[in-house]
């Protein structure tokens, strides 16, 4: 395979023009055009909830009907909106609102001379499988333990990568642990569509799921997801967690506290199953973002597991006992930058797999020392550093982190301490944050929060319209203002079909759905449908750029998108883009009845006005 690197957007970034990647895309068989044309949630909406299409392109007549799935029954009509440009491709478009059917059902929308759009439900719990699935996907990217058919279905495969031998790299070398030192390291998850696990990005990747957990607790303890675990006291979330976190606790040198920035091949594994990809594996130099992002994920999920000592003995203390030595460590060495480049000027043999660097480690502290303040109560972590540098407040991402720590500052807001005196500018800040989201949306050409501005469509630009939607459903918990649920659950409409390309990004849900990510087991078990319930990582603005993928024909930013698996610029899978659509999906279930989004009886009928 050609040289590929990690860039700050986190996925694959082919540096060879001759990308071995950069096959034939498949060819996706064209949708009638009223499929095609009509962008909506293809798997469906809340019965209270807002109910919005999209139309795409010019369209004489007026009228929209909504129908029965088998086209029998016409059970409302509605006008559609004036025609408007959208914001980057300036293509014309006209919504259909119905929001006011709330009658229980599967249905179509059909538009004169345009067609029908793909069926959809409209009932509670709508998004329960989708938020099902998007845990399980964590369950499919397992290391080192067979997926049984029982569990995994067709996808099921042999274990791979059992890590239990794995080289220290002559970077990560020291006294109590030379090169070539053999260490066990076993568990974990595969981060995207390669075979490595990072740190860094298990950082806001463990974050994410743990606040899930923090924030809906009760909802995750009712939720069964078919894991080896299910049926034991434990909530499965935190049972397909664990499984990454007793990695990342093997990750820690336990000579000095240091924590490995990744373990890895040295190259990237080619396009085979994991039990046949083989390689040596190292772990590779310790660094501060490793550890701060270790400390701080330790210092949560001691809070977390805290409550199952009784089925995890021991787990909580040694969480924290690891996160504090992961704190000393990164006091003393607080400026280690990962930097593979020089690495391998410096060292044998070269590693050219994802980099994960960062040269800014100040958001990182700030994520540390709010996790440990809040689960040590000590004063001391807040005040050893800069909690509050400046006013900005920037959505996470694995490179950025500083607004995890705040999350979880305005979730513990009755913790007594030295934070208190600052939570009044936290909860104005995001509550800022939130409303510079919402202005607009509502008259937006999609109706989202996401897409309506070119920055918004980076590498994972799905992660993006997930993690505003986290941002969203902070701001709610805050202020119980349905204005900001509202523009969350927009974004997950968004993600699962009403966007510019009329995808669903969710594998297994909707049809017109991605069917080829950049995801190695998908691309080599021989099983026509990917593994379900992953994320991709969405229209990137310069994938066409990335990952010279053939087949790209957009020249909006909005449209740049390929379902194709040699595109990964714009259609790999990663855990850190999973881990917010587990936050927002599980979030608006969590929350759907106390937003009034269910149907609080399921009516008989329902009306059909004609206009």
């Amino acid at each position: 395979m050609p040289f590929l690197a990690k860039t700050l957007s986190g996925a694959l970034f082919c540096l060879s023009f001759s990308c071995a990647l950069a096959q034939t895309p498949p060819k996706t068989p064209k949708a009638p055009q009223g499929q095609e044309r009509i962008r909506l949630n293809q798997v469906g909406f809340y019965p209270n909830a807002a109910k919005i299409a999209v139309v795409v392109g010019d369209t004489k007549e007026g009228r929209f009907l909504l129908k029965t799935a088998d086209q029998g029954k016409t059970v409302f009509t509605g006008q559609l909106a004036a025609s408007q440009p959208t914001e980057l491709s300036n293509k014309p478009t006209r919504v259909a609102d119905f929001s006011q059917v709330s009658a229980l059902g599967t249905y179509v929308l059909e538009i004169p001379g345009v067609g029908t759009s793909y069926p959809f439900d409209i009932k509670p719990q709508v998004h329960q499988a989708v938020a099902a699935a998007a845990i399980k996907g964590f369950y499919f990217q397992r290391t080192a333990v067979d997926l049984p058919q029982k569990y995994a279905g067709k996808w099921h495969r042999p274990a791979g990568h059992p890590d239990d031998k794995v080289l220290v790299h002559a970077s990560a070398a020291t006294p109590q642990r030379p090169a070539g030192t053999v260490i066990s390291a076993p568990r974990g998850w595969y981060d995207a569509g390669d075979y490595n696990k990072y740190i860094v990005n298990s950082g806001i990747t463990m974050g994410t799921l743990l606040s899930a957990y923090e924030d809906f607790p009760q909802y995750y303890k009712t939720q069964q997801l078919n894991l080896p675990e299910s049926g034991n006291q434990v909530p499965d979330l935190l049972d397909e967690s664990l499984w990454n976190l007793r990695w990342m606790l093997a990750m820690q040198d336990p000579h000095d506290g240091g924590v490995y920035h990744k373990l890895t091949n040295a190259a990237f594994d080619g396009i085979i199953m994991p039990d046949k990809a083989t390689s040596v594996r190292y772990v590779v130099q310790k660094g501060t973002g490793a550890a701060l992002n270790f400390a701080a994920v330790m210092a949560q999920a001691s809070r977390v597991y805290k409550g199952f000592s009784k089925e995890f003995p021991g787990l909580a203390d040694s969480c924290l006992t690891a996160a504090t030595k992961a704190w000393a460590w990164a006091l003393k060495n607080p400026n280690v930058v990962y930097d593979q480049e020089s690495l391998n000027k410096n060292f044998d043999p070269d590693v050219s797999t994802g980099a994960y660097g960062d040269k800014d480690f100040s958001d990182e502290f700030i994520w540390a020392a709010a996790e440990l303040y809040t689960t040590t109560r000590q004063d001391t972590y807040y005040t050893a550093v800069n909690m509050l540098p400046d006013a900005r407040m920037p959505l996470p991402g694995w490179p950025q982190v500083r607004l995890l720590g705040y999350y979880t500052l305005l979730r513990h807001k009755d913790q007594k301490g030295a934070a208190q005196k600052d939570l009044p500018e936290l909860r104005k800040r995001l509550l800022q944050l939130a409303d510079g989201m919402v202005t607009g949306a509502a008259s937006g050409a999609y109706r989202t929060v996401m897409g309506r501005v070119k920055e918004d469509y980076i590498w994972g630009s799905s992660s993006v319209a997930a993690n505003q939607g986290i941002a969203l459903v902070q701001a709610y918990q805050l202020t119980n203002d349905k204005k900001y649920l509202q523009a969350a659950l927009s974004n997950l409409d968004y993600l699962l079909g009403r966007n510019a390309v009329g995808y669903s990004f969710l594998t297994g849900f909707g049809e017109k759905v991605t069917l080829h990510p950049h995801h190695r087991p998908s691309m080599a078990d021989a099983v026509a449908e990917p593994v379900p319930g992953l994320l991709s990582g969405g229209t990137n603005a310069n994938a066409d750029k990335q990952d010279k993928c053939p087949g790209y024909t957009a020249t909006s930013p909005d449209e740049m998108y390929l379902d194709s698996d040699c595109s990964y610029a714009a259609n790999e899978i990663a855990i850190n883009w999973n881990a917010p659509l587990v936050y927002l999906s599980g979030a608006l279930e969590a929350l759907q009845q106390q937003a009034g989004f269910a149907a609080r009886k399921a009516p008989s009928s329902q009306a059909s006005p004609e206009e």
